[in-house]
């Protein structure tokens, strides 16, 4: 027996060192110096994009990171959003999209390094930035400054995700794909505004060592903390542009943790469209300037899904004209332009990590930096000037820079990039009908009116109270809508007006049962005024406001203290003579939420009685429930929902909430809808804006639906609440396809034009030298070619993706050569 136990301990322990190794295969170490990451001992530049979790599906993942990846990104980033993954106090929610595990998985799976950006405030023009509401509830709590209530919860959730990540080996020590974390975001842009230096410096010193003491194996950074950095972070730069930007100490690497793709949008503003031609510009210019790791933000956009935009007001849609659209397409030409930004980048990857750099400047705004190894060498020329092109020498050899461009030359000879030479395609999508076989025209709707009648007296509220509260806190944001009620009694009738002081976003004011008025806010200036006329009668009557909010503020100094709801008021009856019946300090009965929520409609359950068989329908009538169905559109292209002519509610597919709809809210006319020019410094907000689309539409009109919430051959449910009144009859079902494909270039250029999704080119519309006016699908001018057209015609029609050689001949006896233009229709 002592002999055989000894072997089988022998055999044991060395399955143990097996098991050990194996384990250990894979796993990464993640350090940094002065020039960039380390990773397994390797310098590394590293290209990153932002893809949220929640703004997708996890059926859409996959694509999205493989999209990623073949756009020359190393890397995703995504932000924790703590409020959806704790939407009540230790009560989880880790499933559907908000299955954080599952992303990072798919990430590893694609063969990508992630950033996790646990925060856990995030901004994001997410609601409330990320924080839960119910932190409110708890005594002592002062939001992200030193004490022990916020601290503690702080604490307690980081554990959580860290936990997670570890249980799942997601750090690169692990073997996993996490090689950086991230505690706290932009703290540095407000802890200065918050009255309280020391707590603010001690809180976010305390946030460094919190997050140390995970012990998680991989560098913590913290983003816009230029002053007062604890010791043992890397902060990091967020921004249009970061290349002038270092960090405040040296023995850190230069990280760009957002580089704004575009920008975020608001019900009452146009679409920000940022160029392909600026963002590789700031890239290029930043890794001239010792960059090692950028990430777009954001990579994907996607979709505000249920509750969760911020703000307030910004719309359902986080499109953020990123390199990949809301439905998860290439936008093109920006993917494309960056793709061949990212290749020349990589290509040089050593030399700019290892190599000796020196910058020369030439005059005011133009630099040459070249990084040496040994005996290769690498250079990058900038143009700073926004207004016009200059020539530099280098090495003997003169080269033409476009205003606001980085030319690239790998060898410090040939240039392989100018950023703002744009040789991949243009693609414009549209937006086609419904093509399933046996789809109706238009789709047949019955109704339910909103049950208001439990909320038209002061009776069977949660509480009372003799004041007029706030509604965050009173409602834990567990709903847009909060009830406040109260009655009086007066003696025989008479004729008021109404007054209400609200900070709310919306308000709807009934007297005895009757909708007697309604209000909105002006997008940045929440605080308004209700006035409208009353009768009351004799004896007992009942005043019902139903405050409302469009996404809690998410971003700037104290912003959860931001007030919504009737809070203070004051609420009035105010006669002919000017006396008023002050209500303020009434007593006043709170209920949050409409019935509907509590019933939960949206879910379509047996047993509601839905009205309208005959066909017919009402409209613009306020607290309407809409009910259709449909077929899902064949195909696999992305799917919308048209909802033009609907005021402001929400919208459910098979029980999924698509999001708040507001397509009665026009984006306002601004002087940049009418210029786009990529030269010079990009702006999103003030006097500087340009390159905008939309003024004077529909803020937004189209509701993206993803596939995973459509079943295939059978009934699918559309259903709508209506809050203010609208029309549904309008309301149809769309796919998101390519229309027209543009390519340009010059003799000896090889250019593509690529329909993708399985679609084909149908025809080749424009082949022409010296177009001067219009976009693509809309060209106009130039010395048409009959011999290119021909040429792309040949190659292309009915097929995916074609490419063809431009040569001399294409100019023929009646064109200049230059650069020839090709438009066709998918």
């Amino acid at each position: 027996m002592g002999r055989r136990g000894s072997s089988w301990c022998r055999w044991w322990v060395a399955l143990l060192v097996l098991a050990v190794a194996a384990d250990a295969v894979g796993c990464t170490s993640v350090s940094y110096d002065d020039r960039s990451l380390v990773i397994d001992g390797q310098r590394r530049i590293i290209l990153s994009g932002s893809i949220h979790y929640p703004r997708s599906t996890p059926e859409m993942w996959p694509d999205l990171i493989k999209k990623a990846k073949e756009g020359g990104l190393d890397a995703i980033e995504t932000y924790i959003f703590w409020n959806g993954h704790e939407p009540h106090r230790r009560q989880y929610n880790f499933e559907g999209n908000y299955d954080v595990v599952r992303f990072f998985k798919e990430i590893q799976n694609a063969g990508m390094y992630a950033i996790l950006r646990i925060g856990p405030y995030i901004c994001g023009e997410w609601n409330y930035g990320g924080l839960p509401a119910w932190l409110r509830d708890i005594p002592g709590m002062q939001f992200r400054l030193h004490n022990e209530p916020f601290e503690n919860e702080m604490e307690t959730f980081t554990t959580l995700i860290v936990n997670k990540m570890k249980h799942s080996k997601m750090f690169a020590e692990q073997g996993g794909p996490i090689i950086l974390a991230q505690i706290e975001n932009e703290y540095g842009n407000i802890m200065g505004k918050l009255n309280n230096n020391q707590s603010a410096s001690e809180y976010i010193h305390w946030c460094a060592d919190m997050a140390n003491k995970q012990n998680v194996g991989v560098p913590w950074i913290m983003c816009q903390q230029d002053d007062d950095v604890p010791h043992n972070v890397v902060n990091t730069c967020n921004g249009f542009y970061c290349h002038d930007w270092f960090p405040n100490r040296t023995g850190i690497p230069k990280i760009w943790t957002e580089n704004w793709t575009g920008w975020f949008k608001a019900w009452d503003k146009p679409d920000f469209h940022r160029s392909a031609e600026d963002i590789a510009f700031a890239v290029a210019m930043f890794f001239q300037m010792r960059g090692s790791l950028q990430n777009y933000y954001m990579y994907h956009g996607g979709t505000n899904f249920g509750r969760t935009s911020g703000g307030p007001y910004i719309t359902t849609s986080y499109d953020y004209d990123a390199p990949l659209d809301e439905y998860g397409n290439l936008r093109q030409p920006k993917y494309g332009h960056l793709k061949e930004l990212h290749s020349v980048l990589k290509s040089m990857e050593k030399t700019l990590v290892h190599g000796e750099y020196f910058d020369t400047n030439y005059g005011d705004n133009i630099t040459v930096t070249k990084y040496t190894l040994d005996s290769s060498s690498a250079c990058f020329i900038n143009n700073r000037f926004d207004d016009k092109d200059v020539n530099v020498t280098l090495d003997g050899a003169t080269h033409l820079l476009p205003a606001w461009s980085v030319s690239i030359l790998p060898d410090c000879k040939t240039v392989a990039f100018n950023s703002a030479k744009i040789k991949t395609q243009t693609s414009v999508m549209v937006k086609k009908p419904n093509t399933a076989e046996q789809e109706q025209e238009s789709l047949k709707w019955s109704w339910m009116p909103e049950n208001l009648s439990p909320f038209m007296t002061d009776e069977k509220g949660n509480f009372r109270k003799n004041e007029l509260l706030e509604q965050i806190v009173t409602s834990t944001d567990q709903s847009d809508y909060l009830w406040y009620r109260t009655s009086l009694n007066h003696k025989g009738e008479g004729s008021y007006k109404l007054y209400v002081n609200t900070t709310g976003h919306e308000l709807y004011a009934f007297v005895n049962g009757k909708l007697i008025g309604k209000n909105h806010s002006a997008d940045g200036d929440f605080v308004f005024q209700l006035e409208s006329p009353v009768k009351l009668h004799d004896g007992k009557n009942y005043i019902s406001l139903l405050s409302a909010t469009v996404g809690l503020k998410n971003y700037g100094p104290s912003f959860e203290k931001m007030p919504t709801g009737i809070v203070g008021g004051p609420v009035k009856l105010i006669d002919s003579n000017g006396t008023a019946i002050d209500l303020s300090n009434s007593s006043w009965s709170y209920k949050a939420g409409l019935a509907s929520e509590y019933r939960q409609i949206h879910l379509d359950k047996p047993g509601y009685k839905w009205n309208g068989n005959n066909g017919t329908i009402p409209i613009n009538r306020p607290f309407t429930w809409y009910k259709a169905t449909f077929e899902a559109p064949s195909g696999e292209d992305a799917v919308v929902v048209d909802l033009l002519g609907l005021n402001k509610g929400v919208a459910w597919v098979n029980g999924n909430n698509l999001g708040r709809y507001w397509p009665s809210y026009t984006a306002a006319e601004m002087a940049g809808c009418h210029r786009c020019d990529y030269r010079g410094a990009f702006q999103a907000e003030g006097d500087g804006t340009r390159c905008l689309t939309g003024c004077g539409e529909p803020s937004q009109r189209y509701y993206h639906v993803p596939r995973s919430f459509l079943a295939a051959g059978e009934p699918n449910t559309l259903l709508l609440f209506e809050e203010a009144g609208g029309d549904p009859s309008g309301v149809a079902l769309r796919t998101v396809v390519p229309g027209a494909v543009c390519t340009s270039g010059e003799a000896g250029d090889a250019v593509t034009l690529s329909c993708g999704g399985g679609h084909a080119v149908s025809s080749v519309d424009v082949a022409s030298f010296g177009v001067g006016r219009g976009r693509c699908g809309a060209y106009e001018g130039g010395c048409e070619s009959k011999m290119a057209y021909e040429a792309f015609t040949a190659a292309c029609v009915g097929k995916e993706s074609c490419t063809v050689e431009i040569t001399g001949a294409f100019a023929g006896a009646g064109c200049l050569s230059g650069v020839l233009t090709v438009q066709a229709t998918c």
